[in-house]
Parts: C-alpha cells; sequence; structure tokens
C-alpha cells in the first residue's frame, strides 16, 4: 500500500506540474468534461457537447486520436509548409498555396468573423491543442500549436481545391528552374482515374417507402476522411465524412437533410495574359488605357534539410486580377480564383445544420463553394441539384478555357452566377437526378438543364461512362428501397467496355487470316466475345480489357488530346485495326509476364491492401491483401477503384475511387447505411485499422448508427476528451 500511495503522489504532481506548465489546461479540462465521446462497434465517433462549440472541440479531438498525421498533414499543405516537414522538394508545392494563403490576411478575417464563428475557431484549436497536451509521446512534424486562424487556410473540405489548377511544374519554371516544366512533360503517361465522386438523389415518387433516398459515394484517394457524428443541445446532429482536421461534416446528413459533393466541370478559375512593361527599375502592367504597378512581394519558404533548417525566398509578383503563375507565348499569366474564407468556412459549417431546401439553399446563396456540384434530399421528399456555386459571370465573346487578354477590361468578371441563372434542379417529375463527374445536362433524364440555355464556361465537362451507366440504373424505376439503391451504385456493368469491345472484335474479324497478329490474340478475342462487360472477382474478361483499355489510351492518348476528342471516342473510331489488336497483344504478354498467363481473374490482380500508416501507402505482393471485383471508373463502374501496379509489384493495388459510401432514406426518422475504405483508425494497432476492408471490397455496408437507441449494444467505450 506504501508503494501505491507513493506511486499516486507521484503521478498527481506530475499532473499538477503539467497543469501548471500551461496556462490554458484547466479551461481545456472544464470544457472535456461536458463532452461525451462513444465509440461504437466499429470505432467511429459519436460526439455530444452542450454546444456546438463543445462538439467541435469534442470532434477534432477525435480525430487526433484517430489519425493526427493526416489532420496535421491536411494544414501543413494548406498552409505552403509542407517542405518544413518533406525538405526541399515540396517547395514550390509550399510556393502556391502561399501565392494565397497569407497567415497575416487570415488573422485579420478571423479578426472580423463572427463571434459565433470565432467560438468555433476557438474550440477547433482548443481541441487539437488539448490532444497534444494529453500526448507528449504524438510528435508533431510542423505545427506544434494550433491557433484558431489556421482554421481559416482550409475551409471547403475537397481534395483538391480551385488552387490544384495552378500547375507547380509550369509555376516552377517561371520562379525558379526552367527545365521544369519539360521535365513533368517527359513523365510517362499515366491513364487518369476520373475524380468527382457519385451523388443520386431518388424522390418519394420512385421509393417503395414513399421517402426521398440519397447516395453519397465520394471518389477520392483512400483514408482521406474521418466518419464521424457530432451533435449539441443547439441543434447540431451531423453525420457523415469529414476531411481530416476540418470541424464540419463535409459529405453527409442530419436528421431532415442530406448533402453530396461532386467535382464540377464549371470553370471557375481564369488566367489572364498579363502585357509586361518595364520602365527604369519598376514593372507595371496595362489595363485599358492604364499603366498599373505591378505588385512586387517576398515569399519565404521554409525548408527541412538534413542538417537543418534552411529558406528560400522567391520575389513573386501580382495584379490586380491575382498572383502571377506561369509564361506563355511572351506574356506573364495570372490567375483568378475565388478566395473567401471566412464565407467559405461559415458555408461549410452551417449547411450541416438546415433542416429543409429552403435553408439549405440560403446557405449556397453564400457562392463559396466553388468547385463542387452538390446532390440533395430531405426528409420533406425534396430532391435538388446545385451546380458549381461560384462561376463568374463572363462576357462570351472570349474563349475562357484559354488566357484571356488581361489588358481588356471587357475581361472583368461581372458578379457571380445566380443558383436560378446556373443549371439547377428540384423535384424533376421523372423522380431521380444524379452527378457522376459529368455535364449537368443528363443530370435528370429528360428533365434535365438544356446546354444551349447557358454560356460554354459554364461547364466543360462531357457525358461520362459513369453517366450512361448512372441514367442506365435509375430510368424506369419506381420501386427503389435502401439496398436497392445500394445494388444500383455497386451495378457491375461497365458501358465504356460495351462500347469499346465491339470495335476490337470488329477490328478482329476485318483482319486477313494471314495477318500474323490475328492469330496471336485469336484465343483472348474469343473470351471477350462471349462477354456480358460486367466485372467480377472470377471474371477473366475484366482483366483483359481493362490491360487493353489502358494500353491502348497511353499510345492514343496525345493524339486524342491534339484533336480535342475523348479519349473513348478517339480509341473507338479513330485507331486502326492493327493499333487495336497490337495493343490487345502487348497487354496479354503484359499480364503473362507478370501471372505466367494472361487468363487472370480479376480478383486475383486488382487488389485492396492497407499495411501502414503512411500517407503514401506502400504496398508488397507478398503481404496480405483483398481481392476485388469492381472496376476503374474510366470504363464507367459506378463503383469505381483506381488500381495500378507499383514499380514492386505485379498486382494491381487500389489507392482511390470509392472511399466513403453511404445510403440514406429520410422520413419521421433517418435509416442510413455506410462503409469506410479500411477502417476508422489510421493507428495499426488498432482493430479499426482495416476491419471494415472485407465489406468494403464486396459493398457490404454497415448499418448507421444515427440514434443514441441505436447505440445501445455497439458501444465499445463512452469517454470525455482527455479522460
Amino acid at each position: 500500500m506504501k508503494k501505491l500511495a507513493l506511486l499516486l503522489a507521484a503521478t498527481t504532481l506530475s499532473c499538477a506540474h503539467e497543469r501548471a506548465s500551461n496556462p490554458d489546461a484547466a479551461r481545456w479540462e472544464r470544457q472535456a468534461a461536458g463532452i461525451s465521446i462513444v465509440r461504437d462497434d466499429w470505432g467511429i465517433p459519436h460526439i455530444h457537447g452542450r454546444t456546438d462549440a463543445d462538439a467541435v472541440f469534442g470532434m477534432v479531438y477525435a480525430q487526433a486520436e484517430d489519425d493526427f498525421k493526416r489532420v496535421e498533414t491536411n494544414y501543413i499543405n494548406a498552409m505552403g509548409r509542407l517542405s518544413e516537414a518533406e525538405g526541399e522538394g515540396a517547395i514550390y508545392r509550399d510556393l502556391r498555396m502561399k501565392l494565397f494563403i497569407n497567415p497575416d490576411t487570415l488573422k485579420a478575417d478571423y479578426a472580423k468573423s463572427p463571434e459565433w464563428l470565432k467560438s468555433l475557431m476557438v474550440a477547433w484549436a482548443d481541441g487539437l491543442n488539448f490532444y497534444l497536451y494529453k500526448h507528449p509521446s504524438v510528435k508533431p512534424r510542423v505545427i506544434t500549436h494550433f491557433e484558431p486562424w489556421m482554421a481559416l487556410s482550409f475551409t471547403e473540405g475537397s481534395i483538391g481545391g480551385d488552387v490544384e489548377d495552378v500547375s507547380i511544374p509550369k509555376l516552377q519554371a517561371f520562379y525558379g528552374d526552367s527545365s521544369a516544366a519539360r521535365m513533368f512533360a517527359s513523365l510517362p503517361f499515366h491513364f487518369p482515374e476520373p475524380s468527382g465522386s457519385n451523388g443520386i438523389a431518388i424522390a418519394p415518387s420512385n421509393t417503395t417507402g414513399h421517402h426521398a433516398l440519397l447516395l453519397i459515394n465520394p471518389h477520392t484517394s483512400f483514408f482521406f476522411r474521418a466518419e464521424l457524428q457530432m451533435t449539441s443541445d443547439e441543434g447540431l446532429n451531423a453525420y457523415g465524412a469529414s476531411t481530416w482536421g476540418q470541424f464540419f461534416v463535409y459529405q453527409g446528413f442530419n436528421a431532415r437533410t442530406g448533402w453530396m459533393h461532386t467535382s464540377s466541370g464549371a470553370d471557375v478559375v481564369d488566367e489572364y495574359a498579363e502585357a509586361i512593361v518595364k520602365k527604369g527599375d519598376s514593372l507595371f502592367y496595362k489595363y485599358g488605357a492604364e499603366l498599373r504597378p505591378l505588385t512586387v512581394e517576398k515569399i519565404a519558404i521554409p525548408f527541412h534539410t538534413a542538417t537543418g533548417m534552411q529558406t528560400r525566398t522567391f520575389t513573386v509578383y501580382r495584379t490586380f486580377h491575382g498572383p502571377i503563375v506561369r509564361s506563355a507565348g511572351g506574356k506573364w499569366i495570372s490567375v483568378r480564383l475565388m478566395n473567401e474564407p471566412v464565407k467559405a468556412l461559415t458555408q461549410s459549417y452551417s449547411r450541416t445544420k438546415a433542416t429543409s431546401y429552403k435553408t439549405f439553399r440560403e446557405t449556397m446563396e453564400l457562392h463559396t463553394n466553388s468547385s463542387n456540384n452538390t446532390i440533395f434530399a430531405d426528409a420533406d421528399g425534396d430532391i435538388a441539384y446545385f451546380h458549381a456555386n461560384h462561376v463568374p459571370i463572363r462576357d462570351t465573346h472570349f474563349d475562357w478555357r484559354n488566357p484571356v487578354d488581361g489588358s481588356n477590361p471587357a475581361t472583368d468578371w461581372k458578379g457571380v452566377t445566380a443558383i436560378d441563372s446556373s443549371p439547377h434542379l428540384l423535384n424533376p417529375a421523372n423522380g431521380w437526378l444524379y452527378n457522376s463527374n459529368n455535364w449537368p445536362y443528363s443530370a435528370a433524364g429528360p428533365y434535365s438543364p438544356k446546354k444551349a440555355d447557358y454560356p460554354a464556361y459554364m461547364d466543360q465537362g462531357i457525358e461520362s461512362p459513369r453517366g450512361v451507366h448512372a441514367i442506365r440504373v435509375l430510368s424506369n424505376r419506381k420501386d427503389f428501397t435502401l439496398q436497392s439503391l445500394i445494388d444500383a451504385a455497386y451495378d457491375s456493368y461497365l458501358p465504356a467496355f460495351a462500347d469499346l469491345i465491339p470495335t476490337l472484335i470488329k477490328a478482329y474479324d476485318q483482319t486477313p487470316a494471314s495477318d500474323p497478329a490475328k492469330a496471336k490474340v485469336a484465343e483472348q478475342i474469343a473470351v471477350l466475345r462471349g462477354w456480358d462487360y460486367r466485372w467480377a472477382v472470377s471474371s477473366v474478361p475484366t482483366t483483359l480489357a481493362s490491360y487493353w483499355g489502358d494500353e491502348l489510351g497511353r499510345r492514343v492518348h496525345a493524339d486524342a488530346d491534339g484533336e480535342d476528342m475523348s479519349i473513348y471516342q478517339y480509341m473507338a473510331t479513330r485507331t486502326s485495326a492493327h493499333e487495336k489488336l497490337d495493343a490487345l497483344a502487348t497487354a496479354s504478354d503484359s499480364l503473362a509476364k507478370n501471372f505466367g498467363t494472361w487468363k487472370m481473374p480479376w480478383g486475383e490482380v486488382n487488389r485492396f491492401q492497407r499495411l501502414t500508416d503512411d500517407i503514401v501507402h506502400p504496398f508488397d505482393d507478398a503481404a496480405p491483401s483483398i481481392p476485388v471485383g469492381f472496376a476503374s471508373a474510366r470504363w464507367g463502374s459506378l463503383a469505381s477503384f483506381g488500381a495500378w501496379e507499383r514499380e514492386n509489384t505485379k498486382k494491381i493495388y487500389g489507392t482511390g475511387g470509392n472511399s466513403f459510401v453511404a445510403v440514406v432514406e429520410f422520413g419521421d426518422s433517418v435509416r442510413a447505411r455506410a462503409i469506410t475504405a479500411g477502417g476508422e483508425s489510421g493507428d495499426t494497432a488498432s482493430r479499426h485499422f482495416d476491419d471494415q476492408a472485407l465489406r468494403y471490397s464486396k459493398g457490404d455496408l454497415r448499418q448507421v448508427y444515427f440514434y443514441p437507441s441505436q447505440l445501445v449494444g455497439h458501444t465499445e467505450r463512452t469517454y470525455h476528451p482527455g479522460s
């Protein structure tokens, strides 16, 4: 007993010393005592606080418990501080961010923010600092203390905001290494995995339960968002996917409404060719009849080296349009994009508390969800489509796909397009609407917005294979349920191959028997001829078609781009019979080289693997992995699995696509099912690191515990932050 008493005394003294050494600790402890975190049997946190600020404190604390590395990395990147952790290779990524993110500006924005928003930002910083205080063994890479204004550096939730439109190699070529753009151009082509996600809303008229349904299906890199619920006595009750470190549910639902964001093809970022004039030691740019002084400033980028921190300082330039980011045709190119962090954070948070179409639309009137379309459904039975939320009004005489003349005042923006002047849908007569990284002009079948009614810059996308697929599974159905919506989201048809494979078979049939290429692929053609264009774990033709499509795409992408033609159309109509057959032979040889035969079932090749907590995940053929049946979105699979072979692997491993999937039914109460890639936790020692992986690979969504009564019997732990 004497030893125990001494131990308790020592522990008490140690804790007292910690509290004394941090003047905020007592305040954090008091706030944490009024917050509860319930971990369900999947490790998903359900946070409750008396106020919204309490809920924010608890939810970021829970996120830090699950994956502090990703929380911190998102803000390191958002503030242009990645090179402080990763070294010189990240300098130009940081420079790009710092062209738009200035700490002094954000601090001033914070000071001017409404008090309710300030309280949330304070709670956000307090929750993260309290986590670090309680976990001294956690060593941040860069941010050892979070400040409230930092929340304004990352306000939208997208995996890549508008700033991603600025080319890092071209920025580097302008401000540093002139060979950067050439080096980038020489990299081998990588057939891109379509981004942008799927959102589907079904009206009560098309469901057996006569309630609206919503599919929430973001396509991002894996492990990019946490799944959680945050509630308060002030009316907050939001469930869904929250981008690591942010204090709002980005794609999700509450008791009355649900929202899903998909990447938009709208032109929301513009480039201006600036006419620069030098007079003496000063630089000016032309604007109408004026010469305006070019803004010149210094940006310092600290970066990590083996011997300690060093700093590189850049002299950067701006016009009133925005920063200079590259040069082209003898002109300096500036870029203009939306940058209103206070309004953006206000919109991102306030929509989680909307209770109807009317109140949700009011949040959209802030016009700061710039890079996304939004699919909406609610308990009143309303379904809606909102197009990109910040589309500048422009003079249609200009081609906005290319830099416009910055000296011509006619190229100025003329405000922001109103919701009613954008492609917008509310309760279309067909009873469904969707978006899947494609144009809005098929969003509700025959009741869709008409392309001719809008300027070309309103959307620059195409009808994607996923769009074709969505229309196929949604049309002419009045019997949707939660399960049948899941079935539709995982429908195995691959419409791109339904178009492409017949052209390959025709090429084979028209090739003379004397051609050696014909004999080399005869057996492969026989396999593809009998295929139903559906993926499956056991499907050999899915493997063969995927490898063939990637090979042919690699060969012709540049020609398709040069003719401004869809790569699918080019592959089908502009490639010769010999090109098609030769690509099939090469794909077959590649499979045979890796596996000993080209007759590989899809699930033996296409795998899910999670081995470490590294943000850039390693893969290993010798380590355990799970077969995945669904295929790439580039071939029209609604359930997307973007997989590639690595330098040291023969199998292909997914790194993005379906990352979080939820289906929601609204009515007198909410019913929902969901799945997350891998698991909730980033800790390899946690059972929740990969406890959802097998269900994820099969599209076997689990029940969502939205109400406290549903957590009964499904609770792993209940605690206060820090306890």
